[in-house]
C-alpha cells in the first residue's frame, strides 16, 4: 500500500476510533500525526509540530473565552429573556425565539453543542407545556445553533475562514455566512409547517401563558448557563428558582446592566472588526475578553476553565494531521485524483455527500476542518467557484447536526419527555438522513452548478 493510502486509512480510522470509542478526535489526530510522520514520512517532531495551527488556536481560545463571560455575566440569560419576552403573547413565535436565541448564541463565539445544551432543556419543556411539536422544537434549536455558528465571530466561521485564509483560497466571509444561514432557515420554515407551524398560529395571542413562559425562561436559563451549558439543567422550575434564590449576585436577567452592556458592545464591536476593518478574529476577542476581566474581575470568576478546550484539543489535532499531508504530497495526489474525474461537478457534488454523510455520524468540527484542505488541490483547478462550493461544504456539513446520531440531536432526544423520545429519535433520524441526501444536492445546485 503506497503512502498516500496508509495516512487516508488513519485519518478515516482516527474519525471512526473517535465516533465509536468517544475519544477526543484531536487527541488521537496528533498521536497519528505523531506515528504516520515518524514512521511512513521520517519527518521530525518539528515538521509534525509546524503544522499545529496556532491562529485558529488564538480564534478559539479568544471567542469561546468571551462567550463564557457573557454566560457569566447575565448576557446570555439577558438574551433568552429577552427572546422569549419580544413574542408578544404569540405562541406560534416561541419556537421562532428559540430558532433566534441559538443563532445568537453561536454567532457571538458559543460551541454548537454548547448551545443547544443552554436552550434543549427550556425548549422542549416549552414544547410540553404549550402543546408544541417536539420534533418541530428540537429542530428549530438545532438549525438556529447552525445558523449562527457561521458568523465570522462563530466556531465553524472561524475554522472555514482560517481553513480558507490559511490555503489562499478566494472566501467571502459574508457570502458564508448568509448562506449557512438562509440554509438552516430554509429547513426550520419547512419544519415549522410540517409540525403544525399553522395551528400554532391560528391560536392567536396567549398573553397569560407567554407571560408565565418568560419567568420559566429566566429560571431554567439561569440554571442552564451557571451549569456550563452542559445539559445539567434543572427541569422543574422549583430546582430552577432554588438555583437562583442561592446565587445572591444575581440581578434581575430581564434588565441590562453595566456589565451586560459593555459585554454586548464588545460583541458588536468585535463583529464590526472582524467584518469592516479586517481585525484579526482571535487577538481581538481576546482583548475584549481581557478587558472585561478587568472591567467586572467578579463576574470572570471560572470563564478560563469554561473555554472549550475540547474543540480547541480537536481543531488542533486534525488540522495538524492535515497539513503533515499537505507537507507531504497526499493532499495534492488526492486533489488530483479528484480533478482526474474529468467531471468537475461530479467531483464536487460527491465532496459535499462526503462532508454531509460523515457529519450526520461525526464532528461537524471536524469535518470541517478536515474536508477543506482535502479539496484545496481541486479547488485551485478554477473548474468550480471556490467561494460557492466551500459555502455548499459548509451547509451540508452541517445542517445534518439534527440527525440523533449527533450531539446536538442527541441533546435534544435527551430533553425530550420520557414517553416522546421513541418518537423524537425516529422522527429526527428520518429527517436526518433525509437532509444528508436533499441538502448537499440543493446547496451543490444551487451555489456551485451556476458558477461553472
Amino acid at each position: 500500500m503506497s503512502h498516500e493510502l496508509i495516512s487516508l486509512a488513519v485519518l478515516v480510522i482516527v474519525f471512526l476510533v473517535a465516533t465509536v470509542r468517544g475519544v477526543n478526535m484531536g487527541a488521537l489526530a496528533l498521536v497519528a500525526s505523531f506515528i504516520v510522520g515518524l514512521a511512513v514520512y521520517d519527518a521530525t517532531t518539528d515538521d509534525v509540530l509546524a503544522g499545529f495551527p496556532s491562529g485558529l488556536f488564538v480564534i478559539l481560545v479568544g471567542v469561546t473565552y468571551l462567550f463564557a463571560l457573557a454566560k457569566n455575566n447575565g448576557t446570555v440569560d439577558w438574551i433568552v429573556h429577552g427572546s422569549v419576552r419580544a413574542v408578544g403573547g404569540r405562541v406560534a413565535l416561541v419556537p421562532w425565539a428559540m430558532f433566534l436565541v441559538c443563532a445568537i448564541v453561536t454567532a457571538i463565539g458559543a460551541v454548537s453543542p454548547a448551545a443547544v445544551a443552554i436552550v434543549a432543556p427550556v425548549a422542549m419543556g416549552f414544547a410540553v407545556r404549550y402543546q408544541i411539536h417536539p420534533v418541530m422544537m428540537g429542530m428549530m434549536v438545532v438549525q438556529g445553533a447552525t445558523a449562527g455558528s457561521f458568523s465570522p465571530i462563530g466556531i465553524f466561521g472561524s475554522i472555514t475562514n482560517g481553513v480558507v485564509e490559511g490555503n489562499d483560497l478566494p472566501g467571502s466571509q459574508t457570502f458564508l455566512f448568509f448562506s449557512t444561514f438562509l440554509a438552516a432557515t430554509l429547513i426550520a420554515v419547512v419544519t415549522y409547517v410540517a409540525f403544525g407551524g399553522r395551528a400554532l398560529i391560528a391560536r392567536g395571542r396567549e398573553d397569560v401563558q407567554v407571560a408565565a413562559m418568560g419567568a420559566e425562561a429566566e429560571q431554567a436559563s439561569y440554571a442552564a448557563t451557571r451549569s456550563g451549558g452542559s445539559g445539567g439543567t434543572p427541569h422543574s422550575a422549583v430546582e430552577a428558582k432554588r438555583s437562583v434564590a442561592a446565587s445572591s449576585d444575581v440581578d434581575d436577567p430581564s434588565k441590562l446592566n453595566a456589565q451586560r452592556i459593555v459585554t454586548l458592545v464588545g460583541l458588536v464591536a468585535l463583529m464590526v472588526g472582524a467584518l469592516g476593518f479586517d481585525l484579526d478574529v482571535g487577538f481581538t476577542a481576546l482583548t475584549i475578553a481581557v478587558a472585561l476581566t478587568l472591567a467586572f474581575p467578579a463576574s470572570a470568576k471560572g470563564a478560563v476553565e469554561k473555554i472549550s478546550w475540547g474543540t480547541v484539543l480537536l481543531i488542533g489535532g486534525i488540522v495538524t494531521y492535515v497539513t503533515l499531508l499537505q507537507n507531504q504530497g497526499v493532499v495534492d495526489w488526492l486533489g488530483d485524483g479528484v480533478a482526474d474525474v474529468g467531471a468537475p461537478l461530479v467531483a464536487a457534488v460527491l465532496i459535499c455527500l462526503i462532508g454531509a454523510v460523515v457529519s450526520a455520524f461525526a464532528s461537524t468540527t471536524g469535518i470541517i476542518g478536515a474536508l477543506i484542505p482535502l479539496a484545496v488541490p481541486f479547488l485551485l483547478t478554477d473548474q468550480v467557484s471556490a467561494v460557492g462550493l466551500i459555502a455548499a461544504l459548509a451547509i451540508s456539513s452541517s445542517v445534518v447536526d439534527c440527525s440523533p446520531f449527533s450531539t446536538n440531536g442527541a441533546l435534544v432526544v435527551a430533553n425530550a419527555e420520557p414517553d416522546q423520545r421513541e418518537m423524537v429519535f425516529k422522527r429526527l433520524m428520518q429527517w436526518g438522513m433525509s437532509i444528508v441526501v436533499v441538502a448537499p444536492v440543493v446547496a451543490w445546485a444551487v451555489l456551485v452548478v451556476p458558477t461553472v
